[in-house]
């Protein structure tokens, strides 16, 4: 049930609100939405009058929201950007079967988007909407019904899909290494690929293979793909997730440079959050996946 209406503000005042925030000036919130200064002015002022509330503090030729007002506008800004999401959902689905999902953009390419076609097949009236995050966020904020997270199952207020434990595997191209080599600590002989995201992963690895210690320094990259493609072109080893070279093995442009899988920093997951009542197409999809990991 909506509450008062007279305490309910109108659109066009609370986009005045949220950009005025943002950008800090009246001048530059007219501008992004197309309006005059003046009309920008006048909606804030009625807002101001219809909540009863001082929101702004003025200084000089810019505008600082009180706290209580700061407060204020996180929330008015959560609830448009949902009411963006719902336009958008709505729009390219009137069916109501949009299902918006976060994910990972490695996992999503190698594991997800191979399988969706199935899940299309069987859910025809279902439309899934990918966007690539490489962070937590908060799902209130950014209005999407489920996400791929990768680590241990610790995202708060939400349920779990355990998806995949991860393995990893060290990784060369042929030409880089003729000859196979004696044991795991030869590996630190070799250029090592890292990932940014995972400093100690090599260290991990080599542990874990009875080389404690090691911390080996080496070329550093931001992703999972280009990594990939400067290891099949001879830049070194690179530590990678099974599920990302299993056709780079199966068609020999990458080998195993020590053939022992080794334990991945953590799984990777389907979560949704645990207070929002799960929609249709959400059940759908989870089903689904869970039936894909068994």
């Amino acid at each position: 049930m909506i509450g008062s209406r007279r305490l309910l503000p109108s659109m066009p005042a609370l986009l005045a609100l949220e950009a005025v925030d943002r950008l800090g000036t009246v001048s530059a919130a007219a501008a992004e939405l197309s309006l005059t200064q003046g009309a920008v002015s006048r909606a804030l002022q009625g807002l101001e009058g219809q909540l009863g509330v001082v929101l702004f503090i003025r200084e000089r030729q810019r505008l600082r929201l009180t706290p209580a007002a700061q407060e204020y506008v996180r929330q008015v800004r959560v609830h448009l950007t949902g009411l963006s999401q719902a336009s958008l959902r709505l729009r390219v689905n009137p069916g109501g079967g949009g299902l918006s999902l976060a994910i990972l953009p490695a996992f999503g390419v190698h594991w997800l988007a191979p399988r969706l076609p199935g899940f299309a097949r069987q859910h025809p009236g279902v439309t899934v909407n990918l966007s690539t995050r490489l962070r937590p966020f908060d799902f209130a904020a950014e209005g999407f019904d489920a996400a791929i997270h990768f680590g241990r199952a610790d995202w708060p207020g939400a349920e779990h899909l355990l998806l995949m434990e991860e393995e990893v595997l060290p990784v060369c191209a042929p030409a880089l290494l003729p000859d196979p080599i004696a044991g795991a600590e030869a590996l630190l002989t070799l250029p090592l690929l890292q990932l940014e995201s995972r400093p100690g992963a090599w260290g991990r690895y080599l542990a874990q293979q009875g080389v404690p210690g090691q911390r080996p320094a080496g070329m550093l990259f931001d992703q999972f793909a280009t990594m990939t493609q400067a290891a099949i072109h001879g830049l070194g080893v690179a530590l990678l997730p099974l599920f990302l070279i299993e056709d780079a093995l199966r068609d020999g442009s990458l080998i195993a440079a020590w053939p022992v899988r080794g334990r991945g920093l953590g799984s990777y997951y389907l979560v949704w959050p645990r207070d929002v009542p799960p929609r249709a197409p959400l059940i759908a999809f989870r089903d689904w996946t869970a039936a894909q990991v068994k």
